[in-house]
């Protein structure tokens, strides 16, 4: 594990993108998406609920699940590989944070504009337009309504067989395509698009570092790969890019 070369890239990168993945909020408590599934909702299986049709077919029982997901993951707290992350983007002249989760632990720790993939689990939106809905817009069925148009709302979450938000992506293509070092965090980089992020920066000139405790598709085709926890790892890569600075 060459932590002094992948300290050395990070040290001197001006423009650094990072995208996470589910790793970085499991050491946090928070059960992957497909680990979560525990009690009385065992018998169900998370891409039998996560989808559009899921929804219009048992609006209550997907409302249901996803309040008890948020109910779990709101507590959860950050931990040091999301306050690394802060540190970091204190430390570079711009920095990109790019993430597939949808939990609120980046910006618990202090990050700020988020690039949030597959949207975010605390949000509302309503079914048709997808535009967000105030909490005092809602009414009180389940699931709630939209006072103003009488929409059904739903969870701010891309679905299974639903695209990415078409800003959030270009946001993310575009910080892949100028970053001169490329964090990979958490994630197994099996999932499209985020999946195609790091290879692309990389086939743009920038140094490609990896931080799992497992190898992944991505392993073989970074200069830097580091395994272990973010929590454990990304801490110590920080402190030693930017140990001149402090």
């Amino acid at each position: 594990m060459d932590l002094a070369g992948a300290a050395r890239a990070l040290g001197a990168a001006r423009r650094v993108a990072v995208l996470t993945g589910a790793g970085i909020s499991a050491e946090s408590g928070v059960p992957t998406f497909r680990d979560a599934q525990t009690g009385l909702w065992a018998r169900y299986r998370p891409e039998d609920l996560a989808t559009p049709q899921a929804f219009a077919r048992e609006p209550q029982l997907v409302w249901e699940w996803y309040t008890w997901r948020r109910e779990l993951v709101a507590r959860a707290q950050p931990n040091a590989g999301h306050r690394a992350l802060v540190e970091l983007a204190a430390c570079v002249q711009h920095m990109t944070l790019i993430s597939q989760n949808v939990d609120h632990l980046h910006e618990l720790a202090g990050s700020r504009d988020v690039l949030k993939l597959h949207g975010s689990l605390f949000a509302n939106i309503r079914e048709d337009d997808r535009l967000p809905v105030a909490d005092s817009d809602r009414t009180d069925d389940v699931p709630p309504r939209c006072r103003v148009t009488g929409q059904r709302v739903r969870p701010g979450v891309v679905w299974f067989g639903e695209s990415l938000p078409a800003d959030v992506l270009h946001a993310a293509l575009e910080a892949a395509r100028e970053a001169d070092v490329f964090l990979s965090i958490g994630t197994s980089s099996a999932v499209e698009p985020a999946a195609s992020l790091p290879f692309m920066a990389s086939q743009r000139g920038a140094t490609v570092i990896e931080i799992n405790p497992d190898t992944t598709p991505l392993t073989g085709r970074c200069e830097y790969s580091l395994r272990g926890p973010a929590a454990e790892v990304l801490p110590v890569l920080v402190r030693h890019a930017f140990a001149s600075v402090e």
